[in-house]
């Protein structure tokens, strides 16, 4: 068995409904797709990001690791969900040192949490030249701005993820953000990263929204919708337990009788996903009047539920495009069904936009 290079990870998209296993080679032949699983959960196992059940989740990777033979045991995983904070803000420009020191005093007027529970680290986006932005019809500052993308989360929420891979026998290497993974596994599978985009992540327990400028991030949210909406609902309507509602929402089990009821669960859930992402994409255009979002990629295991891509194309009148982060890997078809990778592409994109990360990223 060929030992896992050094500075390469597995991508671990542990979520609410499934966790997603990615593994990709680096090579000679460009990215190449060398693992692929995903393995159920049962409800309440995760919610909202929170580990209830941390024996059952950490038994479930294990699990995976086995039956997919993984050998790596250093990984890259991410979180999402209230427990994150993500804030575009503008500093004097400082050196190294002195921008750690002023980050940690800054944090504090954006972050709702305590600053002694939070994890906090930051990325320097761009630094701009105060003369040359005056030059440019800018107002002049003071001095140069140095633009940082700042990012929060609570520690206890990420002890438990550290823990629970711990358990599972796993290095974890990165800690991501999940909006962040998607935006990875976008620049690599898109024909044209460049250009003003919307990445609308679909889960079970949550939607995610990130808009994207020229690979930076303008904005992100997410928010408390998702798959699960449906599946609750039908259970309710329908007086059937999880599983039977799960096969009813994704057509395996059909319910003749009472179609119209199930087309009225799915279009009244729809509506709301498509109302708050309308209303993030507002926002956006109200805080960046000069960019207009061309597309809207779409991901994650709901983004397939029977209307909503649609909706959302007619009530934002802009185009929308299921995303395929296998699209730019090679696939060995002796070893993958491509069918398969198809129909699994929109629930993989966290996991490979992990997969794409190494030892000693930021």
């Amino acid at each position: 068995m060929a030992v896992p290079k050094k500075n390469q990870l597995i991508g671990l998209d542990i979520g609410s409904h499934s966790i997603k296993l990615v593994e990709i080679d680096h090579g000679k032949q460009g990215r190449v797709l060398k693992n692929f699983g995903v393995i159920g959960l049962p409800p309440d196992a995760i919610v909202e990001g929170s580990i209830k059940e941390m024996e059952i989740v950490a038994s479930a990777v294990k699990n995976l690791l086995t039956h997919l033979k993984v050998k790596n045991r250093n990984a890259a995983t991410s979180i999402s969900g209230y427990s994150i904070i993500v804030k575009k803000i503008e500093l004097t420009s400082k050196g190294e040192a002195e921008l750690e020191t002023t980050i940690q005093e800054e944090a504090e007027q954006y972050i709702p949490f305590d600053i002694n529970e939070v994890n906090l680290d930051f990325d320097v986006l761009s630094i701009r030249d105060s003369d040359k932005a005056a030059e440019q019809g800018a107002e002049k500052r003071p001095s140069d701005t140095m633009e940082v993308m700042l990012v929060a989360a609570k520690k206890d929420i990420v002890d438990d993820y550290v823990s629970l891979l711990q358990l599972a026998g796993i290095n974890p290497v990165v800690l991501d953000v999940d909006a962040f993974a998607l935006q990875n596994a976008f620049e690599v599978s898109a024909e044209e990263p460049e250009g003003c985009y919307a990445l609308v992540n679909v889960g079970s327990d949550e939607l995610g929204i990130n808009a994207i400028k020229n690979g930076v991030s303008m904005f992100t949210r997410d928010s408390s919708y998702g798959g699960s909406q449906i599946t609750a609902a039908i259970m309710s309507e329908f007086n059937v337990n999880y599983e039977q509602a799960e096969s009813i929402k994704l057509g395996g089990r059909k319910v003749q009788k009472q179609k119209e009821r199930l087309e009225e669960i799915f279009t009244s859930v729809v509506s709301e996903w498509v109302q708050e992402i309308k209303r993030a994409l507002d926002f956006v255009a109200s805080t960046y009047p000069s960019e207009t979002i061309e597309k809207i990629f779409v991901a994650g295991g709901s983004c397939r539920i029977p209307g909503f891509q649609r909706y959302l194309e007619l009530e934002t009148d802009i185009p929308v495009v299921e995303l395929n982060p296998f699209a730019n890997l090679t696939i060995n078809e002796k070893l993958f069904d491509v069918r398969y990778l198809r129909y699994m592409a929109p629930q993989a994109a966290v996991a490979v936009g992990l997969a794409l990360r190494n030892i000693g990223d930021k």
